[in-house]
This record gives C-alpha cells, structure tokens and sequence, in this order.
C-alpha cells in the first residue's frame, strides 16, 4: 500500500510517529496531480509554492508539540467556491477568474489551525450549479474509475481529486446534494452536515438557506474527524448554530444493534437503476444482520421536492449573484457604453448557460405576480417536506436510500437534458430543504464497473446516527471481502 492510499487519518498517525514528514506527503500529492491531473482536470489552481513552504511550518509546528491533532501535516484540496486569502478564488466562473479575497473562510481557517495542508482548489459546476461538474469555465472534471463519465457535481472537482489520490481529503459544498452525489459517482464518503454546523462564512453563496460545507475523503472514520476540524460556532454567520456536542468521532463504533432504519418506499420506485436499488436493499440487509431493525415506510412528497427546490434555490441564487456586476471585483467587460452597458455585458459575458438559467427562473418567481404562485409555494412545500421527515424521525434513527438514481452518467449525456440533470437530484434535495444531514457512503459497483453509493440522512443535530451507520456498514463490506 502506497503512500497515496492512506487515509487522512492513516496518514496524520504516521506523520506523528516521525515516518513519513509533512513534505514527503505533500510532494506525493503534487506529483501525483502533475501525473494524473491533465486528464482528469481536479482542480482549477494548485499553489505548489505555498503548499510546500506550508509544509514546512507544519512540520516545524509538529516537531515542537503545538500541533497534535489527528489531521496536522495532511494535505488536503479545497472547493473553489471557499475564499482563500492571497489564493486565487473563482467558482470556476469567468466573472471571478481574476478574484483573489482578502480573507479565508471560517472552515477553511478552522482546517488550517488544525495543521492541514493546502494544495489547491478544486474544479466545480460555475457557481455550484450542476450536477456534473460540466458547467465549469475551465472545463470538465472526469471520474477517474472511467474518464468518459462524469464525477458528478458541483463538488466534482473534490471528489474526483480524494478518488484519483490527488490530495489526501477535500472540502465540498453541498445545495441539493453536491457532496453526496459525487461522493457516490467518485466512490468516496461523503457528509453533508446539518444546516448552521459548519460555517457559512467565506463560502460564496449560491443558495443561502441551503448551502452547507462538509467534508469529502475515502472513508467514514476520515468524514468524522474532519468534520470534527471544521464545526465551530462563528458569530460572523448568522445561521451558524452554537452546539454542545461536536464529538462526531465518538459515534464510530459497529454497532447499531436496536437502531431503527427506514427505507422510503418512495425512493424505490421507478427512475431508480435495478443495480443501485440492490445495493441499497444489499447494505439494508447487511446492517440487519448486525442487529439493526430495518423497515419500509411511505415519506410522501419526495415528488414536489424537486420543483420546491429549484425555486427556492434558484430565487435565492438570482439575488446572491446580483452582486457580481463587473464594479467591485471579478470581470468587467472591455467595450460598453455607460454604467447600464456596463453591467449587462460584464454578466452576459462573464456567466455560463446554466448560470444564467437559474438567475433567469429565479428572478422571474421574485418578479411581482408570481412571487405568491411559485416562491410562497414553494417556501410551504418546504415546510412540509420538513414536517414529512419529523414525522419519519418520530419511528426511525436514521433514513437509508440512494445517493443518485444511477451511477455516473457519460460526458454530454446530462447537458443536453436540464430536466433530466435536475431529477438526478431526486433523493438529495429533500436533505437541503429539511436543513438534516447526510452521508453517502461507497457500496460497491455496478455492471460497468462504476461506483454506486448508499445515503444515510439522519434527523437535525443527529450526525451521530448517520456515522454510525455508515461505519458499521463500511465494516460490514470489509468483512464480506
């Protein structure tokens, strides 16, 4: 086993015991990208320079006992919809290609006190908005268990990269499921926290009440420790919630003897691949053998969350990315012919299709006239959906299902079909709307060798349950091998 295939936490243990020093594991990393990245195209920037002299100050800090947590010295990749200050910082959009902030995000400073290593940032759907990490002004990420697929999106960038070896974990971000479906297209872990958990500031925004960060690496225990790193109260966030346990690690015991696990009979029907739907009815039963009690039950209104989602979503996005308008910061049209020109050709040319889709929709369900039909509406739906799962978490500990209704679809397939890369969202959005959190965890492959992952939501504040689930059926698969 090389050095590449350690976990995080594999690797920060070694870094400890003096086996291998920050450098080395920082070096392995960048020529691993020099390698493999020109195909793969994990990231837009790679601050080779910084990383290494990073290393060095780490390995300073290490060797005079200031740093001892579990992840000093790891190198890690972060979204490039996360500022990082003096690091150029795009959201893989052209209207920030020359952005470099003046300040880090919380999480990102919350990573770096804990002795973590930045390598770069990572390729994405342009403003979080896709499903495929094909909608990015730099290009597309591939998978690498099949370069003609897609790694799924918008933290495909990340995904791809924990799955190829080219960092040792990575930071996403998650609106409608995008950390958790490319977790499960890349054959990586995954959690998407609850909402106010880790904070919002520095993230920029996409969709405000839904956007959420979270951790991305190879395995349950790495998901566990990192989130640990990364959940703080920041008064600097006004939904960032002050919680008293942040222990996440201490839920990684197999164990889930009486715990109670639902699967939405919803989730199972049709649009749903025979080959996901196995593996997850395949983890139902592994985690039954252990003790658990596994059930079926009706969720209701899985079908309004889609249309729900994208109204809110898109509402919220139109008035977040009002304020890229080529005056403060990002990209300014060279020709126009006053302040009005000056605005509609700097957005015109600075935001991709997609982008200017959403904002599009979502000005239009704000516009007056329509904002009661569509955006109250669609704000009522979200409430029930929320009362939907309440009513579920009265009876179960944790929900199990899919993470995606397929395995990665090929390059193009889903671009030439909106509609159809917004029902591959189908069994994520519910989690964003309801504020709970999420983890996709790898259950092995399908037919054409393309990972297929399980998803396990648990109720508010209970990532307890969801990470001790997903550990005990990780242990399960190791045992079965």
């Amino acid at each position: 086993m090389g050095l590449l295939d350690l976990t995080a936490v594999e690797l920060g243990k070694k870094i400890k015991a003096g086996e291998v020093s920050v450098v080395e594991a920082t070096k392995a990393a960048l020529d691993q990208i020099k390698e493999k990245d020109d195909l793969y195209n994990c990231y837009v920037t790679v601050d080779e320079e910084g990383a290494l002299k990073q290393a060095e100050e780490v390995q300073k800090k290490i060797d005079a006992g200031e740093l001892t947590g579990p992840l000093a010295g790891v190198p890690v990749a972060i979204k490039d919809n996360m500022c990082t200050k003096g690091l150029l910082t795009t959201c893989s959009s052209k209207i920030l290609e020359n952005f470099v902030p003046t300040y880090t995000a919380e999480a990102v400073l919350n990573l770096e006190k804990a002795g973590a290593v930045i390598l770069g940032k990572t390729n994405m759907d342009e403003f979080a908005m896709g499903s495929t990490t094909e909608t990015s002004y730099y290009g597309v990420t591939r998978n690498p268990h099949n370069p003609e697929h897609v790694p799924g999106g918008s933290s495909g960038g990340s995904c791809a990269a924990v799955a190829a070896n080219e960092c040792f974990y990575a930071l996403g971000s998650d609106t409608g499921g995008s950390i958790r479906q490319p977790s499960s297209f890349c054959g990586v872990t995954g959690i998407k926290p609850t909402y106010g958990t880790v904070s919002r500031y520095g993230l920029i925004a996409y969709g405000s009440s839904l956007d959420q960060i979270g951790p991305v690496a190879k395995d349950v225990t790495d998901c566990a420790v990192i989130l640990e790193a990364i959940a703080s109260h920041d008064p600097k966030d006004s939904t960032s919630v002050a919680r008293e346990d942040l222990d996440f690690t201490s839920a990684l015991v197999d164990d889930v003897k009486g715990m109670r696990i639902g699967i939405p009979r919803d989730y199972l029907g049709e649009g749903l691949d025979s080959e996901v739907k196995a593996a997850v009815l395949d983890a139902a039963k592994k985690l039954e053998a252990k003790g658990a009690i596994v059930e079926e039950f009706d969720l209701s209104l899985v079908e309004y969350a889609i249309p729900a989602y994208y109204v809110i979503a898109s509402a919220e996005a139109s008035s977040n990315l009002s304020r890229f308008d080529g005056v403060k910061y990002g990209y300014r049209a060279k020709e126009y012919e006053g302040l009005h020109s000056m605005y509609k050709k700097s957005r015109s040319e600075g935001f991709g299709a997609e982008v200017k889709r959403r904002i599009m929709l979502g000005s239009f369900v704000l516009s007056s006239g329509y904002y009661d039909a569509y955006y109250l509406k669609a704000l009522r739906t979200k409430a029930l959906i929320k009362q939907a799962f309440d009513r579920a978490f009265e009876k179960y500990d944790v929900i199990l299902g899919p993470a995606a209704p397929t395995t990665a679809p090929k390059l193009g397939e889903s671009l030439s079909d909106p509609l159809k890369m917004y029902l591959g969202d189908i069994y994520t959005i519910s989690v964003n709307l309801a504020g709970l959190p999420g983890m996709s965890v790898p259950a092995g492959e399908d037919s054409k060798g393309l990972p297929i992952g399980v998803q396990f939501i648990g109720d508010c504040f209970k990532e307890k349950n969801i990470i001790r689930a997903g550990y005990a059926f990780e242990c399960s698969r190791k045992e079965a091998e």
